[in-house]
């Protein structure tokens, strides 16, 4: 299947008018080298679970972007301008290759002035998204995430995107700026923790993942960078919260600390890309998952704004 352009939104309408505006009715499509207002947010889907599927995981997540779509169209106009680049899509086994488009399509809304907001689609949308910032000044990475991701494999996979980045990264003389926030010590091997040492990552345990230690982590990961790229695993939340992941988190970290790291993040000015990862509706719970990560997006958004 050919990646997918935009396609119009549908939700709750309570009659016409700026006043009843919500994201659906806000929406319009988007395309490489079409105007854009400075900090317009840009919606980019990555239609995968190839990565997953690579690490053995429960695949799924494909169907990712058009659950938080769904979740976030009748939610209240954000504030902002907003647009719709469509979806790259990974149908063919050929993640490396979607994982491409997906840089030169995030690598376009930067050049605009956008906000891309990546909605996943597994992990792997990390590596992909980070191609669209390689090469910028001063970029960093924040991850939401129970694992690290730092896994060493001949191919890529939705445990490798941050190996990846910190490979890609020290090929060019860069120091990979990494900060990781949720790491399950029960859910992560002694080598995934002394790569993280070497790499020299910043890591906020999930046992510590109290909404004070995350507002000081964030903002001091902030604080090293002048762009983060701010990527949110779900399966860094309770399996009570996010049911609807690959890996459901048997202990995660509280909604109410992952909403402070976001807002510490946006608070620095320095948010330059906001992803969601690992969504995966086969085994999501009425839009329980669905629906907390579009209030998350939202919430960033609006803080934005």
């Amino acid at each position: 299947m050919a990646d997918r352009g935009f396609l119009p939104w549908s939700g709750r309408d309570d009659g016409p008018g700026p006043e009843h505006a919500r994201w659906h009715s806000l929406v319009r499509g988007w395309t490489p080298g079409d105007p854009m207002t400075s900090g317009a947010v840009v919606v980019v889907g990555f239609a995968s679970d190839e990565g997953v599927r690579r690490n053995g995981g429960r695949v799924g997540a494909v169907e990712g972007p058009a659950a938080l779509r769904g979740a976030l169209a009748s939610l209240s106009d954000p504030g902002v301008p907003v647009f719709d680049a469509g979806d790259v899509v990974v149908d063919d086994g050929n993640l490396e290759g979607g994982q491409a488009r997906l840089g030169r399509l995030v690598s376009g809304v930067l050049d605009a002035g956008g906000l891309p907001v990546v909605l996943g689609g597994g992990h792997a949308v990390a590596y992909g998204s980070y191609r669209g910032w390689a090469g910028r000044a001063g970029w960093g990475v924040l991850n939401v995430d129970a694992h690290f991701d730092l896994r060493v494999a001949d191919r890529a996979t939705s445990g490798t995107p941050f190996a990846q980045m910190a490979a890609a990264e020290a090929a060019a003389g860069r120091r990979f700026e990494y900060s990781v926030a949720g790491i399950s010590r029960a859910n992560n091997t002694r080598v995934l923790f002394e790569t993280a040492e070497r790499l020299g990552v910043s890591v906020l345990l999930d046992e510590d993942c109290s909404p004070d230690r995350a507002r000081a982590f964030a903002t001091e990961a902030a604080a090293s960078v002048e762009k983060l790229h701010l990527s949110i695993d779900l399966d860094a939340l309770p399996a009570a919260v996010a049911p609807g992941v690959s890996a459901p988190a048997g202990f995660g970290i509280a909604l109410d600390a992952v909403q402070t790291i976001v807002r510490a993040v946006v608070a620095s000015g320095k948010l330059g890309l906001l992803e969601i990862a690992e969504l995966n509706p086969r085994f999501d719970v009425d839009g329980r998952t669905a629906r907390t990560a579009a209030r998350l997006v939202d919430f960033a958004v609006r803080s934005a704004a």
